[in-house]
């Protein structure tokens, strides 16, 4: 019994060892629009997603939606990440997970521009303060090409991106480990929900 967990174990490992080559492309405008393909095991296993065109959908029903969201945001209560991102060490203990995991992705032709408000002048300049040397430093030497556009007038979130990019999920999966075992991880999270 404990060597069939020993050999499950191990090829769990060996399989989690093989890269995976995304291409992607996605845009995020009030309606989220997409594809994916996914080659693994060099090339034996390929597959394609794509998600439904924003366009198909009528005006009608892209209105209502967008009404439903703004009373859904003004009715319930969201985390406070800015509770959480004053906490210097859990900024600092994301900074690193995300440096980390943007190291062990290969990345290839990547285009990413996102624009960002929170509605609020003051906390959208609190949060560029801290994503705006971000991106420039996830540009730095790669093959990357990243523009963030704040807005300091609406509560605004859109992202066009797309690219080429390989991973281990071995790597990534341990990467998500360290962070979910940080204390000062938890800290930040529990900051946000008493702050919602």
């Amino acid at each position: 019994m404990l060597t069939g967990l020993l050999i499950l174990l191990l090829l769990v490992v060996a399989l989690l060892a093989i890269p995976v080559t995304l291409t992607y492309w996605l845009s995020w405008k009030q309606t989220f629009s997409g594809g994916l393909k996914v080659r693994w095991a060099f090339g034996l296993v390929r597959v394609g997603v794509t998600s439904a065109d924003a366009q198909s959908r009528s005006v009608e029903q892209q209105a209502a939606q967008a009404k439903a969201g703004r009373s859904n945001r003004a009715s319930g209560t969201k985390p406070n990440v800015l509770a959480a991102m004053r906490r210097e060490s859990f900024r600092r203990r994301m900074l690193r997970f995300v440096t980390d995991v943007w190291s062990a992705i290969r990345k290839q032709n990547v285009n990413v521009l996102i624009r960002l408000g929170l509605g609020d002048p003051a906390e959208t300049g609190r949060l560029w303060a801290v994503i705006g040397p971000l991106a420039g430093f996830l540009t730095r030497g790669q093959d990357v090409r990243i523009a963030m556009v704040p807005d300091f007038v609406d509560s605004t979130f859109e992202l066009d991106s797309d690219g080429t990019l390989r991973v281990v999920p071995l790597q990534l999966t341990g990467l998500a480990l360290l962070l979910l075992l940080s204390p000062s991880f938890w800290h930040g999270i529990i900051a946000m929900r008493i702050n919602a």
